[in-house]
């Protein structure tokens, strides 16, 4: 193989001790950043969950996503059907149903996912404690730099009208 080209369209390289997370877009052909923007947004995680254990409709997904627009699922659905995560199969039945399930791809991506939300479970409280520290201190820097404007606020007028 030619010094500095891939093993295959689309390869990205290794991630070895070199590995650069900055590449990710710069390399010519890869479409990492593209995947994972697609797969990590939340409707496709619960999409994605949601099939894990069987195969659901179409109107099973919307009603067990809250929060999702028809448009929205429709979408998600068409984006992962194309990346080959999910697969659609249309019933010649009238009404057409339409079920979705994780293709085998799909079912590796899951486990992955798994961790993910394990992860975020192990770790949930001390995010949270996290989060009410930081709150905390922005707060108080938000107050501190309110009481110094008021302070300088104070001193300019005292200069401009020569009284205490």
């Amino acid at each position: 193989m030619e010094d500095g080209t891939f093993k295959s369209l689309g390869h990205c390289g290794d991630t070895g001790d070199d590995y650069d997370v900055l590449q990710w877009d710069t390399r010519e052909d890869c479409e990492v950043r593209q995947i994972l923007d697609r797969v990590a947004d939340k409707w496709s995680l619960l999409v994605i969950a949601l099939l894990d254990r069987r195969s659901l409709r179409f109107t099973e997904l919307r009603r067990l996503i809250d929060g999702v627009s028809q448009r929205m699922l429709t979408r998600t659905l068409r984006h992962l059907e194309r990346d080959g995560l999910v697969s659609r199969t249309v019933h010649p039945t009238v009404p057409p149903r339409v079920d979705y399930e994780l293709t085998s791809l799909g079912v590796t991506l899951h486990s992955t996912i798994r961790e993910l939300v394990v992860w975020t479970e192990t770790h949930q409280n001390e995010i949270a404690a996290a989060r009410t520290a930081y709150d905390a201190r922005v707060l108080a820097e938000q107050r501190a730099a309110e009481a110094e404007a008021a302070e300088r606020a104070e001193i300019a007028r005292t200069a401009l009208t020569g009284t205490r």
